[in-house]
């Protein structure tokens, strides 16, 4: 095992990054056009990144899955996006969103990178207004914020419920103004399936052109991994069907450093799932949690009567429901960070108390927020005697301005009128903290090779906040990345075009030849689908919401058996030169039963609770804090940096230990 090093700037928190970039080595801008970077992934960080590079000058490559940059998954995003503005003047800085990132990840992340995170965060939201992204604005035409769980302001920014969709046009509209010019070059429908490393260095890749089937060899000076995160190891997850881990895993392969898979987070606020035939779940926004309110009926037979259809939610007076979430936290309430929002449900549900037929429900409810807005706007119109009709009719508006797209999204899929009737959301698998260990510079272990947004682990520790997704993708794509890959690239201007006739690009292209054909010639008897639901049940059972030593155990044991059996069952129809699309996700879905076998491994080596990472035998036995999540600092206060030795059983740990100089180290309480 060897000790990590982050390459963390000295001096005081405040001044790392404006004295690091004032450090580093520059190219100049004659230079930048002799020198390739490939960046991989075109959502929000791979996008921005791509955009920002070319228009410093770089040659750059991107490549997407997708028929085009716009369908990036960062496109589902909903609630909105943090910068510490303090236009609510409610008492933001840069420090308070330092501050509750670090805490809302269980201190389980690297302060420097969070601290810059916060530090540019306001710059994210004048690029986006520049570039024309609709945000929403009050009456005054100032930018409107509002709240998220985990902090005690209003500092994200939203535009109604379509933010990442926004924010990804805007970083597309960047892109194609470099595509337009030449200085862009757009793979849409490939995928990257190999690293290619000369040297020591990354130095391109190979990449499969999914329409035909054809591989192909892409050099460069540089490789950004821009692909987001491997939440669909569990099969059903918010993500989109097409989201992988591949490549992230390929490099991971290749000698990058994947740290603390098991960090994961459930989100609390997810529709629940209708049946085993389901092959995704989708996500209502937490931003509903500014306003819904959670509960369940605090009487059984009343839970029977809703499951039976007997008795109707709103039937049932406030004495009769159990707001658990402002009985358990009653400084945050209903904004409790996600992964107590998340178990705070699930231990209601455990317990009989789940409202719908499979017990895995519970009620968000906008009743009392339709009454207040009603009342509230009644008053501003002069109507100071309104019927409770008026009222509501008034309060209902006020919502669906607010949050109108989404409200008519889950009636679309539930046939329910969440005007009406209260919302039922459970706890899903949503977003991914860990994933490739980079340093301050974003550099994985692999000189030249770069890891950006949900694909590297820097930011979040063991529990993201929301609305700190997108922010955290465009900070290393716009403001982060296009400085720190210059101090690498000034190394390389000599380096001239790199051959993709290089022994090591034969090899790698063999080697994704010979890993496709494989999987086509099985030729078994079970679809690429049952293998993955069985390893997604195996992960959710076992690697889920709780977990402990027994279970992570047997997760290893049988997600070892399940990928013995895919690689010799699984049957993969077509063939490799043409549009396969079941070839593609044979070969995500092995990548994931070795990336399950390596989460739940250090799901097990990490014998405390933290964030999303909660071990049963890891709780407060005692006191206020009874029955929460119990962090070991002593212990466990590192990065897990695992590194790839053949089988992710034996995967050899290194360790980054994580220093707090400007946050004190203290439990986690949102009561």
């Amino acid at each position: 095992m060897s000790v990590l090093d982050s390459k963390t700037p000295s001096g005081p928190i405040k001044d790392q990054w404006t004295n690091h970039k004032n450090n580093i080595n520059l190219v100049n801008p004659a230079n930048k056009r002799l020198i390739d970077i490939i960046v991989v992934g075109t959502g929000l960080a791979g996008g921005s990144a791509a955009a920002s590079l070319a228009e410093m000058g770089y040659k750059v490559k991107a490549f997407a899955f997708q028929d085009s940059p716009r369908r990036a998954h960062s496109i589902a995003a909903q609630g909105g996006i943090n910068a510490a503005k303090n236009y609510q003047n409610d008492g933001d800085s840069v420090y308070r969103l330092f501050y509750d990132t670090v805490k809302g990840g269980d201190y389980r992340a690297r302060e420097s990178n969070v601290y810059r995170l916060a530090e540019v965060s306001a710059s994210i939201i004048d690029q986006c207004v520049a570039q024309g992204v609709p945000f929403a604005r009050e009456y005054g035409g100032l930018l409107d914020n509002r709240s998220f769980g985990g902090v005690l302001v209003s500092r994200t920014f939203y535009a109604k419920g379509q933010t990442g969709q926004q924010l990804l046009l805007g970083a597309y509209s960047a892109m194609n103004r470099q595509i337009g010019k030449g200085k862009i070059k757009m793979y849409n429908r490939h995928e990257m399936l190999e690293l290619v490393v000369v040297d020591g260095k990354a130095r391109g890749i190979i990449a499969r052109d999914m329409v035909t089937g054809k591989l192909e060899r892409h050099s460069a000076h540089a490789v950004v991994i821009a692909s987001g995160g491997y939440g669909n190891v569990f099969f059903l997850s918010t993500n989109a069907m097409g989201s992988n881990a591949t490549a992230a895993w390929r490099i991971h392969k290749k000698g990058a450093y994947f740290a603390n898979p098991c960090y994961t987070q459930i989100h609390p606020t997810c529709i629940p799932r209708s049946g085993d035939y389901q092959s995704k779940l989708t996500l209502m926004s937490e931003s509903l949690r500014n306003d819904g309110r959670i509960w369940v009926p605090k009487n059984m037979e009343d839970v029977e009567g809703i499951r039976s259809g007997k008795i109707k939610p709103k039937d049932l007076s406030v004495d009769q429901r159990d707001y658990y979430l402002e009985r358990r936290y009653p400084a945050f309430g209903n904004l409790v960070p996600r992964d107590v929002a998340s178990r705070a449900a699930k231990e209601r549900c455990d317990a009989g108390y789940g409202v719908n037929k499979t017990g895995e429900a519970v009620f968000l409810d906008f009743a009392s927020a339709i009454e207040r807005y009603g009342k509230e706007k009644a008053y501003v119109l002069g109507m100071h005697n309104p019927t409770d009709a008026e009222v509501k009719d008034l309060g209902k508006k006020v919502i669906e301005d607010k949050y109108g797209n989404l409200f008519q999204m889950y009636q679309k899929i539930t046939d329910d009128n969440p005007y009406e009737t209260p919302m039922m959301i459970y706890p899903a698998v949503h977003y991914t903290m860990g994933g490739i260990w980079v340093d301050y510079n974003l550099m994985t272990t692999i000189p030249g090779c770069y890891a950006a947004g949900e694909a590297n682990f820097s930011d979040h520790g063991a529990n993201r906040l929301g609305a700190s997704a997108l922010m955290q993708g465009l900070a290393d794509g716009y403001f982060v990345l296009p400085y720190t890959i210059g101090d690498y690239l000034s190394h390389e201007i000599r380096t001239g075009e790199i051959s993709t006739d290089l022994p090591e690009f034969v090899a790698a292209e063999k080697e994704v030849y010979d890993r496709l054909n494989t999987l086509i010639n099985i030729k078994g008897t079970k679809s690429v689908d049952h293998f993955h639901k069985e390893l997604g049940k195996v992960m959710w059972d076992n690697v889920g919401m709780s977990r402990n030593a027994a279970g992570l155990k047997e997760a290893g044991e049988k997600i070892r058996k399940i990928r013995d059996e895919f690689w010799k069952d699984v049957l993969v129809p077509g063939t490799m030169n043409e549009f396969n699309p079941e070839l593609e996700k044979a070969a995500r879905v092995a990548d994931f039963l070795e990336l399950g076998e390596l989460f739940a491994k250090d799901a097990l080596e990490r014998n405390e609770s933290c964030g999303g990472h909660f071990r049963e035998e890891s709780v407060e036995l005692d006191g206020e804090q009874k029955g929460e999540a119990k962090r070991d600092d002593v212990n466990y206060r590192y990065v897990a940096a695992w590194e790839w030795t053949g089988d992710p059983a034996q995967a050899k740990l290194h360790k980054e230990e994580l220093e707090f100089k400007d946050i004190e180290l203290k439990q986690r309480s949102y009561k």
